[in-house]
């Protein structure tokens, strides 16, 4: 059955819609005259074996039918009990966040990938139940917000509420318009794309008429990524405008603020700044805009921005958003125009606390949409290993190794001695009240996942990420090309390429050389070879392919000790370990029982071995090593006493950072001290 849709989904890109695979991809760049890389369509992938194979049927089997149980249970969520009141079909009030609706539209958009990647009819028909209610829901004009739309039908909302600034209106429609748009891919039906048509007029009437004080209503701006991805779909150059004049607007108000990203306009930022969540996806968008207009300043304005957080604002998880509460930027005086109390804020350079991180699941997974984007308009490795970081540390700790229970905040460090509560919790949960908009976010993602695996352009394919997978798509060129990885990737660095179908005559084979691999080798059908591009660029491969040609890579991983810059106060005189693409950290689990994890240290000298490790029915690669540690010492009304150096060897085992806290809750620490 899958081979059979497979073949359909290939039929109708030629002779139903006369598009490419490239057209059907989750960003698509087929048409967009400034960005150098396509992606591949949303059914061209499909994971085999192996670390995303297993985590995408997680995400099918266990995540997924859980996420659409849980926001149809009115007495948790109330997601869709809204949609049902606001259609009229009971009475009833708003419950729950005001992005409420947002989140559901990131679940009906993983549904609708996973449905391309599976062909399971169960999700074509539940969204089609949804779609349906969504239908009901909306207003003549295009509007859709449940909370407004309960109000307006029954009155039992609250005044106040409709009277509140900088409410999320325009995040929901914006994950409204990018779930349309991927459903109608995945699907070639259009009744999804018929709301968010409405969703996208509404807004250009409105913003062709709207102050700047109410354009500015717009919280966490989802909707730019949104427009351009409708404009895109339909090529509705009212769309493309309506991008442009949503960038046009920042930052043209007296009352702006960096907590909303429009204190000043975005072609005068070139730093990061604000809450880390609404950053990311305002770079994500402003990068969909520029692959359209091709504006030399916004890219310039991007790419000043990226090194900023690169080189000075991100976790060595790729995680974002470092400080509960701060301030952006740091300013000389207390004036609110000059320093702004900002949360989930970026903060200042180097400014990366361990213990109160917060570092929102959804600002994570913000820098790998931003990432890709960025990847696709320039081609540039360097992108690619940020997005590679990303997913699999920083993104994948917000979910359980079962896939039920989920992070709001990724902190690097978890300790009991701590004197106060961490405001989110550091234990995963089934449904955290009030901010489950990560849980949705990431669900999406993983269903996702094999959408950021290749990408294409005049010079051949690019192999962006690594995993057991079979890439079977219709190049731009109009050429079928299928090849097969078979690796045991992140646990080890040895992958095959083998080709299956390839284009006649000369094509370009683009391997992503990871920026943390040294001596790394490539052989073709045996034969090394010879100047293989450094690190952190990809290695292009250009012949003439004949089918059972095979690639073989291997990356050497060695479990590395990682530092930061000095200046980064909080990991001064420390260490982190990494091992391939993925971090690792150090739980109470993992050392002898009455171990203080906070007196330990490593032996800098001691090598790890990786042993095989089963969590909850997952295996991962564990690292083991000695070190030193002591018992717990008594800090009980001290700050501070002379120092005592214990000597006692022990044993410890360190994990995965993504797969920390599913064995028991406990301490952890991604950062080390060492000897």
């Amino acid at each position: 059955m899958r081979t059979y849709k497979r073949v359909l989904y290939i039929i109708t890109c030629f002779v139903v819609h006369g598009i490419t695979a490239q057209d059907k991809s989750l960003v698509n760049t087929s048409e967009s005259p400034y960005a150098r890389l396509r992606g591949a369509g949303l059914a061209d992938v499909s994971w085999t074996n192996g670390f995303w194979k297993e985590q995408f049927d997680i995400a099918n089997n266990s995540t997924l039918p859980y996420m659409w149980d849980l926001y149809h249970d009115a007495e948790t969520t109330h997601a869709y009990r809204n949609f049902e009141i606001a259609a009229g079909l009971m009475k009833g009030k708003h419950d729950g966040p005001s992005f409420h609706d947002g989140d559901f539209y990131k679940i009906m958009e993983g549904m609708a990938a996973m449905y391309a990647a599976t062909g399971d009819n169960t999700l074509d028909r539940q969204l089609d139940e949804a779609i349906t209610l969504l239908a009901g829901t909306q207003r003549e004009d295009g509007y859709i917000h449940t909370p407004v739309l309960i109000e307006e039908r029954w009155g039992t909302l609250g005044e106040e509420e409709l009277q509140k600034q900088l409410g999320f209106e325009k995040y929901n429609m914006g994950h409204l318009m990018t779930a349309a748009c991927v459903h109608y891919r995945a699907t070639g039906k259009d009744n999804f794309l018929k709301i968010a048509r409405g969703v996208a007029d509404y807004l250009y009437d409105f913003y062709k008429k709207a102050s700047p004080e109410l354009a500015r209503n717009a919280i966490c701006p989802s909707h730019y990524m949104g427009i351009v991805e409708m404009y895109r779909t339909t090529r509705d150059a009212r769309y493309l405008e309506l991008a442009e004049n949503l960038v046009d607007i920042r930052g043209k108000t007296d009352d702006g603020t960096d907590d909303n990203q429009d204190r000043i306009p975005f072609r005068e930022q070139k730093n990061a700044m604000g809450h880390a969540v609404r950053a990311n996806y305002l770079y994500a968008g402003v990068a969909d805009l520029y692959a359209e207009t091709g504006e030399k300043v916004l890219l310039e304005n991007l790419r000043s921005i990226w090194e900023d957080v690169a080189y000075r604002k991100m976790y060595i998880t790729g995680a974002c958003g470092a400080l509960y509460d701060g301030v952006s930027p740091d300013g000389t005086s207390y004036d609110p125009s000059v320093v702004q109390k900002i949360h989930q804020a970026y903060g200042r350079p180097y400014q990366l606390p361990n213990a109160t991180a917060h570092n929102e699941t959804c600002a994570n997974i913000g820098n790998v949409l931003w990432n890709w984007r960025m990847l696709q308009l320039t081609g540039e490795a360097r992108y690619a290993d940020i997005m590679e970081l990303a997913l699999y540390n920083s993104v994948l700790s917000g979910i359980s190794i079962r896939g039920k229970e989920f992070l709001y905040t990724n902190p690097l460090l978890v300790s009991k001695d701590l004197p106060f509560e961490q405001r989110w919790g550091n234990t995963r949960q089934g449904y955290i009240a009030l901010s489950n908009c990560c849980a949705p976010n990431i669900t999406r993602t993983i269903a996702e996942i094999g959408n950021y695996a290749y990408s294409f352009s005049e010079k051949g394919v690019y192999i962006n990420l690594y995993g057991s997978n079979r890439l079977q798509t219709v190049t731009p060129e109009g050429s079928s090309l299928v090849l097969r990885q078979e690796t045991g990737y992140p646990w080890d660095g040895d992958i095959q390429i083998v080709m299956e179908e390839v284009p006649s005559g000369e094509y370009g084979i683009n391997l992503r050389i990871p920026g943390w691999s040294k001596g790394t080798t490539v052989e073709v059908n045996g034969k090394e070879i010879s100047g293989v591009s450094a690190p952190g660029t990809y290695l292009e491969l250009k012949r003439k392919w004949k089918k059972g040609d095979r690639i073989s890579l291997s990356f050497p991983m060695p479990a590395t000790l990682m530092q930061a810059n000095p200046l980064v106060e909080e990991a001064a005189n420390q260490v982190a370990v990494q091992r391939g693409p993925i971090v690792y950290c150090l739980e109470s689990a993992g050392l002898p029982e009455g171990t203080d994890i906070g007196q330990v240290a490593l032996d800098s000298k001691e090598a790890f071995t990786p042993v095989p490790l089963t969590i909850e029915g997952r295996q991962v690669m564990a690292l083991h090593t000695s070190g030193y540690g002591g018992e717990n010492n008594n800090w009980n009304n001290t700050l501070y006493k002379p120092l005592h150096k214990d000597n006692n060897r022990i044993e410890m085992e360190f994990v995965p950072y993504f797969s920390w806290g599913n064995r028991e809750e406990g301490e952890m620490r991604v950062w080390m001290p060492y000897r």
